[in-house]
């Protein structure tokens, strides 16, 4: 067989089955045209948090059109019912998401931080579980998608209850001056922070919180996709503290939306000053 051919079948075999897949009841995301397309584009989503080929913006039509107003878990089922059916998200998904659900719920903190919106699911998670009196603060360094979780955050009812400040705790001081000068970021005030963005930024951004003392004794950090993609200088670092300053759960889990690709989530209580920190 000549090496044309080989290449059509191969490609025709491809195609046949991503479309066999994408007529299954829960297709496997590997072989889904939304995952496919965000592999292509993993240098964009790795730059801009989007993946660049619209799916963020047409979930924020998506939970307009399908989901109930007002009703936060609706919201939720139907963006997962969107990354189930439509496309592919990065988010921390259902499975992962009952992990960190129950944290929140241990901890029924009043003040959360949450570094890494996308397009609002973690963030109405988090709200939910906390209850009425808990309140979310979440840093988006994409203006577009912090634009998309409003929208969805408005939708499901929770404006009041969650915001969401463009930035990055890395811009050099200036959303940590309006963390603290806005939002009531003081001592020991931050009761759970969940870390679902920059798997580089993750230590570096913990030594900040660290260094600005907002954590307490009780607080918890949660930190999404430290088996996959991958956060090990933060499994590292955790390692290193445990006992010291913090006492970690490592939960044995999955990649959001799929059941091959396995993942950890990092439940890690703070218990005392780190060494160092400022």
């Amino acid at each position: 067989m000549g090496a044309f051919r080989v290449v059509a079948w191969v490609g025709g075999a491809v195609v046949g089955a991503v479309m066999l897949n994408e007529l299954a009841g829960r297709p496997v995301p590997m072989l889904r045209w939304s995952f496919l397309r965000l592999g292509l584009g993993m240098k964009h989503l790795l730059t801009k948090w989007q993946v660049g080929d619209g799916r963020e913006e047409a979930l924020a039509k998506y939970v307009v059109e399908h989901a109930r107003r007002g009703d936060v878990g609706d919201v939720i089922r139907v963006i997962d019912e969107f990354a189930y059916k439509e496309s592919f998200l990065i988010n921390v998904g259902d499975e992962k998401g009952a992990l960190l659900d129950k944290a929140v719920e241990r901890v029924a903190p009043k003040r959360i931080l949450e570094l890494g919106t996308y397009c609002g699911y973690g963030a109405l998670r988090l709200a939910r579980a906390s209850g009425p009196n808990g309140k979310v603060v979440s840093v988006e360094f994409n203006a577009d998608n912090a634009d998309i979780a409003r929208r969805v955050i408005d939708h499901a009812g929770l404006s009041e209850r969650i915001t969401v400040v463009v930035g990055t705790l890395g811009d050099g001081g200036a959303t940590i001056r309006k963390l603290r000068d806005e939002h009531g970021f003081t001592h020991g005030a931050v009761d759970l922070v969940f870390v679902d963005h920059d798997k580089n930024a993750y230590v570096p951004d913990l030594r900040r919180i660290l260094d600005e003392r907002w954590l307490r004794p009780g607080s918890v950090v949660v930190a999404d996709n430290v088996r996959f993609p991958g956060a090990p200088e933060y499994k590292a670092f955790m390692q290193a503290e445990e006992g010291r300053s913090f006492r970690t759960m490592q939960h044995e889990t999955k990649v959001e939306y799929q059941s091959f690709l396995k993942d950890w989530v990092l439940e890690s209580e703070y218990i005392g000053r780190l060494a160092g920190s400022a």
